[in-house]
């Protein structure tokens, strides 16, 4: 039986008094590669928001990584996000820092205290992504295929179930789209479980996988002709 790291059953997903999505049921098993796509103001943003705790799922049932997404408290949100890699289209670096202090602010923020161990995880998941030669530069000196090399790295340095990708490319030339999308798809090959919200259609046709669609307050699973 395949172990599913997120389950939605019957929910309904709200931004403040407003219904968005309504009687999701969908699941995520471990290892899976899974495309989210549906136009802007589908409600792609809100289902990634209850799923990292940013917004209350009201309705219904969820799960993710082990957590009860109905029964989620304040103070649940920090560790259920250190189980969870996010990745944003606007990367999120801070630009008063190096790369790999940038790395290193995160893992101190999770309560990294050894400094050799905290160094060889820096360089682990630089590696991943082909950018240890560039850990000592700012975010600003890098392009934006670099800086989002950078903030994958970073979303994978506590060992995620899952990671969230709300728009990983949506900032990025055609070019380095299919740059970065290499570079998802080698850690899901390693393992790593991946949902990426996208209106990317061309990266679905060059990379076929699973697809959940959102559309008229709906999420469904779609076959990829359709698309």
């Amino acid at each position: 039986m395949a172990e599913n790291v997120l389950q939605l059953k019957d929910a309904s997903i709200y931004q403040g008094e407003n219904l968005v999505l309504s009687d999701v049921s969908v699941s995520v098993e471990k290892g899976e590669f899974v495309y989210l796509i549906g136009k802007t103001g589908t409600g792609k943003s809100s289902f990634m928001k209850t799923l990292y705790g940013d917004l209350p799922l009201q309705e219904g049932e969820g799960n993710i990584v082990g957590y009860d997404l109905a029964t989620l408290k304040e103070n649940d949100i920090p560790f259920l996000r250190r189980k969870l890699g996010v990745v944003f289209q606007d990367f999120k670096l801070l630009n008063d820092r190096t790369v790999s202090d940038n790395l290193r602010f995160v893992l101190t923020a999770t309560g990294w205290k050894d400094k050799a161990a905290m160094e060889s995880k820096i360089n682990e998941v630089l590696d991943k992504v082909a950018m240890k030669t560039k850990a000592f530069k700012y975010p600003y000196q890098l392009s934006g295929g670099e800086q989002q090399r950078v903030a994958i790295a970073r979303a994978l340095l506590n060992d995620p179930e899952l990671i969230l990708a709300d728009e990983p490319t949506g900032n990025l030339d055609p070019q380095t789209s299919v740059e970065v999308m290499e570079v998802l798809r080698e850690i899901n090959k390693n393992g790593n479980t991946i949902l990426m919200a996208t209106h990317d259609y061309a990266l679905l046709l060059k990379y076929p996988s699973k697809t959940l669609k959102c559309d008229e307050n709906q999420i469904f699973e779609v076959v990829q002709k359709t698309v």
